[in-house]
């Protein structure tokens, strides 16, 4: 059975989170890490822009919340901005699949909607086509490499880049978000409220779905997935990265 490398859950600002994707999808393409899978959250609300944005409102720059201004941050992957904030964020860093694009997507997405079926939520790929490309915000609308709930809902938006043979996507989980928050950032098309309004421990929901996320790759991927957390030198070859 194959072995992918599981970075333990990890908490942190956007740049060192992208710093971080990053780095994996190097060290991987060199062949000096295993495949990678990671989940993780974002210290305090950020930004991320996709890697070819160019057009996005320059007030975001001057945006509060909880008087802390909103970071921005710029992914290694494509796609619209993303603003997160009560969301949870997967990373795959991988050469084990071959095809399209598109059809990559859906092969590493599987392990999403299985594991979110087993939840009790059903996720359908969204029909949207390209017209995303007008728009600053990854959520406004859904392609054939988002996922939503039956109601509509969009609940994964996913971004993929690749190098040579190795793909990076990665993706948010809209779980909690603000709505006055993402009022504030995006205007009225991107009025929304979260579908888990029901959950009253949410560190608890976002455990669950991890651990219920990385028991559908192993079955999925076909893959013993060996828990791995950064050594000291690796965090040093990351910060490092990360301060410019």
């Amino acid at each position: 059975m194959k072995k992918w490398r599981l970075i333990p859950f990890i908490e942190a600002n956007g740049k060192l989170q992208m710093t971080i994707d990053q780095w994996i999808l190097n060290q991987h393409q060199t062949g000096k890490i295993l495949p990678t899978l990671r989940f993780y959250t974002w210290l305090s609300p950020t930004i991320s822009l996709g890697y070819h944005q160019k057009n996005y409102p320059q007030f975001w720059h001057n945006l509060i919340y909880e008087n802390n201004p909103i970071n921005i941050v710029r992914r290694p992957s494509g796609g619209r901005a993303v603003l997160h904030q009560g969301d949870l964020t997967y990373l795959i860093v991988t050469s084990d699949f071959i095809g399209k694009r598109l059809e990559v997507y859906q092969q590493i997405c599987q392990f999403l909607i299985d594991g979110w079926k087993s939840l009790g939520y059903d996720l359908f790929y969204g029909t949207q086509g390209r017209g995303y490309i007008h728009q600053p915000s990854c959520f406004n609308t859904a392609t054939g490499a988002d996922l939503i709930l039956n109601n509509g809902y969009k609940l994964i938006g996913s971004a993929q880049f690749k190098k040579g043979n190795t793909i990076l996507q990665h993706g948010s989980m809209r779980l909690f978000p603000d709505p006055d928050l993402l009022l504030k950032v995006f205007g009225e098309n991107e009025k929304i409220t979260s579908v888990f309004t029901d959950i009253i421990d949410q560190n608890q929901f976002r455990e669950k779905i991890i651990n219920t996320l990385i028991e559908s790759a192993k079955k999925c991927f076909k893959i013993d997935l060996i828990i791995e957390p950064f050594c000291a030198s690796e965090w040093t070859e990351i910060l490092e990265l990360s301060k410019f």
